[in-house]
């Protein structure tokens, strides 16, 4: 579908009756209530409620409506703001007290006595009744979840307090799953579910009146009531039919992330200018009415067209179409692209001392005390009007990017004190001990070191601390022991490894050269091995074996990272009894950061032969751990590489389920290593449902076509996974450009497993008869017979080429080893696909046990229930889950078993039944 169709006139709003009922008599003249409307992404919330505030202006009330703002969550009474800005001229009539709070929360009086919540409440409270004295006044604020706190709690002590002189009524729209004050705020709350089936039905008639058949079926069920999904989903159709892959592979994803996806593709299809012009927007936040200042779009006709932003015909104002557009424009933008929007949006915002402060706190990575004062200066502004909350997070930023320990503990030392007064007394103990660590004392490197791994495993903080070792090393070097000095930038490496980001590997090898004559051996090491195998790991494993065998006995933290060098080496497998000896000698002695680690690269090694059920029950094992002992970390490394599994063998649903747990924890605070592996665990999927469009964006996330940058080594890991998707998507000229760059870096030269993925990517990019004979010569080579799933997957791609060729009794003969070769580890999806293929050779009849070997256990247990005639809510029931979880199932089970209803599906289980 083009995008010149893609401006039509809104529908109106269909199947919400009852909720127009209740917001009527909620906002009707007279009424004096409040309420909390919850629910999905682009289930209507934002519609629903314009159309309830157009309905309160008919009726003659004074509607004042302000959306939450992302970019404005940090900065305090910013949402209180919008909300009383109209009435602020009248403010002067208020008596001295109350409308001194006003002025002090919005910056407009100096004082060292913030208001608190009574005042400040007690202040709206007034100056709300003084503008409601001739009309009834309705207060609507959409993406609540975005309000900031403190703007929050007088949101709550104004709602709670509605009636008497106040004739007003509030109503807060929040989206379903992000966490805000409002949760606990005990207002009245309502969900708004998705629309019933014939509802959506009329939705989609009325949007899209051409879509009939077969096409308007899928989209009502992938859509599933959400009117945004219905609006946007039909953009996937292709000319002739549907794009199956696309919305197949995606069927168990969450609505939001789906049109995420969506929203990012037709970003990536536009101008580079103009995408720059959208991020400054997304990032300085996009509103009506906007104040203060804020960012113009410029350069903007693309995303018009391409129905991104909506721009008000009278006002001009322009705003994102949908939250998650705005989402989806960041998410697609690389560090250094945010990086660099940010420093433009903080010069835009040169007047405004905290929006200028929020963005070059974003826009700084190395120690800055220009930029720090800037925030200490924020910090005070924010604590002026009663943001203590705030200040304590310009003041804890401004101490990371102070030049001097003196400062950073200074600093470090007022965000204790502020947020202890906030009654935060865990975060007040952990500030007061970074500032102890920066005022000078002796112990100070060693305070470094014990608390720099707490901070990573528990809480992630990687780019935090890491600036922290490295200030702490170029303060202190001089003083140091050269082993103090060894362990400090051991625990650089070891942050920089995690935050898999170039210019923290710059910093951290800019370290290791500076104090290079002092560091051991091994720390050279691991800088090698775990910043750039592909240019310094020529010698790595006999680097590695002597390292092994100098190793003193009982030294857990060397043995672990020597392991986790091994691995990236390709070498893990020449160490397996080491390791196996490591985890029990650690489970003696409690050492549980090395047990668990030893655990997860014995888990990997595993996953490596093919012995999926081993390696899982590991995890499953080392994940447990993790919970028990709180590292958050290292918990969140094992459910990637669980997630991985579950994708492989088509567990969708557990895949995805592991991957956003990971990504919503990792992604905040920039841990690249997790985020990198939970793109894999998406990329795996997608491979294994054959949607290679997904695959391919997946495969350039991670790496783009060409490169092996420094920091990276899951380039290394998706060298086949992203030539396979280019070959896959028409991008033969770019997955040639990725194997040219692997064979220019000598990377056969590296280890076998990487030698197996450049033989595999000269076949699946061979074109004529030559391809034949490089099918054989990977499927041949050495380390084909160590690696069975890579064996497999290359022998499926061989009997697609063989097939596409019309040698289809070859064709059999291949996807007949290749099928043997999924089922013997357990990789379910992928032999699904290649019995698929098998059938186009002409063996067609299955039996039915290899057909029900294709399910889960949860899918077993389902399909064998719907098969006695339950219903899918008697189903759900029974098993404990929503009705919604086991239509999933079943819409996975029928392609799998190869039919369309559930009669057949009670044939194939009695066949089963039958089989001898």
């Amino acid at each position: 579908m083009s995008a010149a169709e893609e401006v039509r006139r809104p529908h109106p709003l269909v199947g919400r009756d009852t909720e127009r009922a209740v917001l009527d008599g909620l906002l009707s003249e007279g009424a004096r209530s409040c309420i909390v409307v919850r629910g999905e992404p682009g289930v209507g919330k934002s519609a629903l409620l314009d159309d309830a505030c157009d309905r309160a202006r008919e009726r003659g009330s004074r509607v004042v409506a302000v959306s939450g703002v992302e970019t404005e969550s940090a900065i305090a009474y910013a949402g209180l703001h919008q909300l009383l800005h109209p009435f602020l001229s009248r403010s002067a009539e208020l008596s001295a007290e109350p409308r001194e709070s006003l002025e002090i929360a919005f910056g407009r009086r100096r004082t060292n006595s913030p208001p608190t919540v009574m005042a400040l409440g007690t202040a709206a409270l007034d100056l709300l009744a003084l503008a409601s004295t001739d009309q009834h006044l309705v207060l609507a604020v959409d993406d609540g979840q975005w309000f900031d706190a403190p703007s929050i709690q007088i949101c709550l002590f104004v709602a709670r307090r509605l009636g008497g002189d106040l004739p007003a009524s509030l109503v807060v729209t929040v989206r379903e799953g992000d966490g805000s004050a409002f949760d606990a705020g005990g207002l009245p709350e309502r969900t708004l579910e998705p629309l019933a089936p014939a509802d959506a039905d009329r939705v989609l008639a009325g949007r899209y009146p051409e879509l009939a058949g077969a096409r308007r079926r899928l989209v009502l069920d992938h859509a599933r009531g959400n009117p945004l999904a219905l609006d946007e989903l039909p953009r996937c159709l292709d000319a002739e039919g549907v794009d199956n892959a696309y919305l197949r592979a995606s069927a168990t994803l969450p609505l939001n992330r789906r049109l995420e996806q969506l929203y990012a593709a037709r970003i990536v299809a536009m101008p580079p200018e103009e995408r720059a012009e959208l991020l400054l927007g997304a990032l300085d936040g996009l509103r009506p009415g906007r104040s203060g200042g804020a960012y113009r779009l410029r350069h903007i006709s693309a995303a018009r067209t391409s129905g991104l932003i909506d721009v008000d015909a009278r006002t001009d104002d322009v705003t994102f179409r949908h939250p998650l557009v705005r989402s989806a424009v960041v998410q697609m933008a690389t560090p250094n692209a945010r990086r660099d929007a940010h420093r433009r949006l903080a010069e835009h915002h040169v007047g405004s001392l905290e929006r200028r402060a929020e963005h070059l706190a974003a826009a700084v990575v190395d120690p800055d005390e220009t930029v720090a004062s800037l925030l200490e200066a924020a910090a005070a502004s924010a604590v002026r009007r009663g943001g203590a909350g705030a200040a304590v997070f310009w003041l804890t930023r401004a101490a990371e990017l102070s030049e001097s320990a003196a400062q950073r503990g200074r600093r470090l030392g007022e965000a204790s004190f502020l947020a202890g007064q906030t009654g935060d007394l865990a975060e007040s103990s952990a500030l007061l001990d970074d500032a102890a660590l920066s005022v000078g004392a002796a112990d100070a490197p060693a305070s470094v070191l014990s608390t720099g791994y707490l901070m990573l495993y528990l809480q992630g903080d990687v780019l935090g601390t890491h600036r922290r070792v490295a200030a702490t090393i170029a303060v202190h070097h001089r003083d140091l022991e050269d082993r103090t000095l060894d362990r400090l930038v051991q625990l650089l490496l070891v942050l920089a490894q995690f935050a898999a980001d170039e210019e923290v590997w710059r910093t951290s090898d800019a370290v290791v050269d500076e104090h290079s004559a002092r560091l051991s051996a091994i720390t050279h090491l691991y800088r090698d091995a775990w910043g750039d195998v592909v240019r310094r790991g020529r010698e790595l494993p006999q680097r590695l074996a002597t390292a092994f065998a100098d190793l003193a006995e009982g030294a857990p933290w060397d043995a672990m990272r020597l392991a986790v060098c091994a691995y990236y080496a390709d070498s893990l497998a020449d160490y397996r009894p080491f390791l196996g000896r490591m985890i029990e000698q650690e489970r003696d002695t409690g050492a549980i950061t090395p047990m668990i680690t030893m655990l997860h690269l014995t888990m990997l090694d595993d996953l490596s032969q093919g012995a999926w059920d081993r390696a899982e029950r590991t995890g499953e094992r080392g994940l447990a751990m993790c919970i028990e002992h709180g590292n958050h970390l290292f918990g969140h490394q094992l459910r990637n590489t669980l997630g991985i599994i579950a994708a492989q063998r088509g567990n969708a649903e557990r895949a995805l389920e592991l991957q956003r747990t990971t990504d919503a924890w990792a992604r905040p605070r920039g841990i690249g290593h997790l985020t990198q592996n939970a793109d894999m665990v998406g990329l795996c999927l997608a491979l294994s449902a054959g949607d290679y469009e997904r695959a391919w964006t997946y495969a350039t996330r991670i790496t783009t076509a060409g490169t092996f940058a420094p920091g990276n080594p899951r380039a290394l890991l998706t060298l086949l996974d992203l030539v396979d998707a280019a070959a896959h998507t028409g991008r033969a000229e770019e997955g040639r450009r990725h194997l040219d760059a692997a064979v220019a870096l000598g990377l056969a030269d590296l280890s076998p497993r990487l030698s197996l993925s450049v033989a595999g990517a000269r076949a699946l990019l061979a074109e004529g008869p030559g391809a034949q004979g490089l099918f054989v010569a990977a499927l041949d080579h050495p380390a084909a017979r160590e690696l069975p799933f890579e064996h497999a997957r290359i022998a499926l791609a061989h009997g697609m080429w063989l097939r596409r060729n019309r040698r289809v009794g070859d064709a059999r003969t291949v996807f007949a080893a290749a099928a043997e070769g999924f089922e013997r580890i357990g990789a379910h999806s992928w032999l699904t696909r290649t019995r698929d293929e098998l059938a186009t050779t002409g063996v067609t009849r299955l039996r039915p046990e290899d057909r029900l070997a294709a399910l889960t256990a949860q899918e077993r247990v389902v399909a064998e229930l719907a098969a006695t005639g339950l219903t899918n809510k008697q189903i759900a029931v029974k098993l404990s889950l929503s009705p919604k979880t086991v239509g999933v199932h079943l819409y996975r089970v029928f392609p799998k078993l190869g039919i369309t209803s559930r009669t057949a599906l009670r044939d194939v289980l009695a066949e089963n039944v039958a089989a001898p």
